[in-house]
């Protein structure tokens, strides 16, 4: 099993101290540019209305819900949800972190296609996510008993699921984040250094979905060296 095979470590190292890394970067981003006020005085809330509006999308809802950096839009809702700390606060931070969100709008509104792949990709990966391994070692178990390796296979092949919907989350993200940029400089919520520093804060929020990619392919690696080289033994 993974807990206690140490090969595991070397297919998963690089790839935790990236997410580790990647997190402080977020972390010390947001507590950086959270305690900053935005020249507009704005709160989190009512730049996604001003953004919204201002984009021809009235009929997206924004609600405030309980949590910390939860912040995420709902495309089958059409529902901007922030977290307290962002819709409330009138931060550099927040300013950036709602524009990412009301991105994501636009993209739902354009039809992007790389949103629409994901959303679609979401009841699979939800499925594959933990039905992957658990049919991966149980097939893995039962091929020294049966020699056959399509259980552990087809485990992979769930599992990989997650990999590919890591990776097309990328585009995604990074399209959100242009579109925020653009946005905040379209409609003068923010002077040429708010600009920079929100994309401090934005780039370091991709960096984890780049880490989030990298752990999905490096477990998925290591599930196929395992099943390789148990294929070998036989």
């Amino acid at each position: 099993m993974m807990w206690w095979d140490w090969r595991y470590l070397i297919f998963a190292a690089p790839a935790l101290l990236l997410a580790l890394y990647a997190q402080s970067k977020v972390n010390a981003a947001y507590n950086r540019y959270s305690r900053q006020p935005n020249l507009r005085g704005l709160s989190g809330y009512e730049v996604a209305r001003v953004l919204l509006r201002s984009a021809g999308l009235d009929h997206v809802r924004v609600e405030e819900v309980p949590g910390r950096l939860n912040d995420h839009y709902d495309p089958d809702r059409n529902v901007l949800r922030l977290s307290q700390g962002v819709a409330q606060s009138r931060s550099v931070a927040a300013l950036g972190i709602v524009a990412h969100e009301v991105g994501h709008a636009l993209q739902d509104a354009a039809s992007y296609a790389p949103l629409r792949l994901r959303s679609g990709l979401v009841p699979a990966v939800s499925i594959g996510s933990w039905l992957g391994p658990i049919l991966f070692f149980v097939g893995l178990l039962l091929s020294g008993l049966t020699g056959s390796t399509a259980i552990a296979w087809l485990g992979v092949a769930l599992f990989a699921g997650t990999a590919l919907f890591a990776l097309v989350t990328l585009p995604v993200e990074f399209n959100a984040s242009n579109r925020a940029l653009k946005l905040l400089h379209a409609y003068q919520l923010a002077d040429g250094r708010e600009l920079r520093q929100t994309k401090e804060v934005l780039d370091a929020a991709a960096l984890t979905y780049v880490a989030a990619l990298a752990q999905a392919l490096s477990t998925l690696l290591y599930y196929i060296f395992l099943l390789t080289g148990s294929s070998r033994r036989e």
